[in-house]
């Protein structure tokens, strides 16, 4: 690596401040596992490191007056697996973060930093996105908040703007009849990087499905909500007819990634293995 000048700012606003002023020149630093692989691989040639780590502002999980999860940017993966508060209000979530990458990665990557890497082939985004998240972004000009849709926006790519930090992800109440499930398909067992995610969340009411959000990652350059699967499960009770249809759907429904890791046939295949498989855990269904 070539040499680089490191600063930690005391205050969220300062370290704005020290983005807005040197541009592409600075990277922030979170946990530094995808960023230093990067600068190793030299993919990114900044100047300056900004380190997060003396923000407390970052850090933290809590559940605010109408319910909702917060988690501080600065957020460990182990830190969510083994959190209690998370595992009550979300355990869709806390399993998600302890299947992140490997050991080393959960132990030392944050969940704020995941997120702005934006890389598809990973897990916290499609999970957030079916559990409808927020994220808040702070910099010296303010505070916006941000839906997961509007945050994720391409291959590697977030709405977030050069002085922003992602401060906040904030989880809705989990809603009273709901259930959920984040699944992962792995080309072998020793690969870390999913090939395809499915999370799912749905709500039944009198043994029908209401409500229903159904999320492809890892397939596809930007984790995506599949409507036309959702719809396959809308108003009728889970059957395998419904899972069928349901994946079906969704194989037709996205733009596959295509590379050395797999084809665009093979990854829309695996899409539609995953969806069935996922449903089926959902709704606890069993071939007959």
């Amino acid at each position: 690596m070539h040499d680089l000048d490191y600063s930690e700012p005391p205050s969220l606003a300062e370290a704005s401040r020290i983005a807005a002023d040197l541009g592409d020149s600075a990277r922030f630093m979170a946990g530094g596992t995808a960023l230093m692989l990067a600068l190793r691989q030299r993919m990114l040639r900044p100047t300056h490191l900004v380190s997060l780590s003396r923000l407390a502002p970052l850090r933290g999980i809590e559940v605010d007056a109408q319910g909702a999860l917060r988690l501080g940017a600065l957020i460990l993966h182990n830190e969510v697996a083994a959190s209690p508060i998370v595992r009550l209000h979300s355990a869709m979530l806390s399993d998600m973060a302890a299947r992140v990458a490997n050991p080393q990665v959960r132990n030392q990557g944050t969940l704020g930093g995941n997120l702005c890497y934006a890389d598809p082939s990973t897990d916290p985004p499609g999970c957030l996105l079916a559990l409808d998240a927020r994220v808040v972004l702070a910099s010296h000009r303010g505070v916006r908040e941000l839906p997961m849709a509007e945050f994720l926006v391409d291959y590697f790519t977030t709405a977030i703007e050069p002085d922003e930090l992602l401060q906040t992800i904030v989880v809705p109440a989990w809603v009273p009849g709901s259930i959920g499930r984040y699944d992962r398909f792995l080309r072998t067992a020793a690969e870390h990087r999913p090939m395809v995610n499915v999370a799912a969340v749905a709500r039944l009411e009198g043994g029908v499905c209401v409500q229903a959000r159904i999320v492809i990652g890892a397939a596809v350059a930007v984790t995506q909500r599949v409507g036309a699967a959702e719809d396959c499960l809308l108003g009728h009770a889970p059957s395998w007819e419904r899972i069928e249809a349901a994946a079906n759907a969704a194989m037709v429904s996205i733009a596959p990634l295509d590379d050395l890791r797999g084809s665009a046939a093979y990854r829309r295949e695996m899409v539609g293995v995953q969806v069935r498989r996922t449903l089926a855990q959902l709704f606890n269904l069993t071939r007959t």
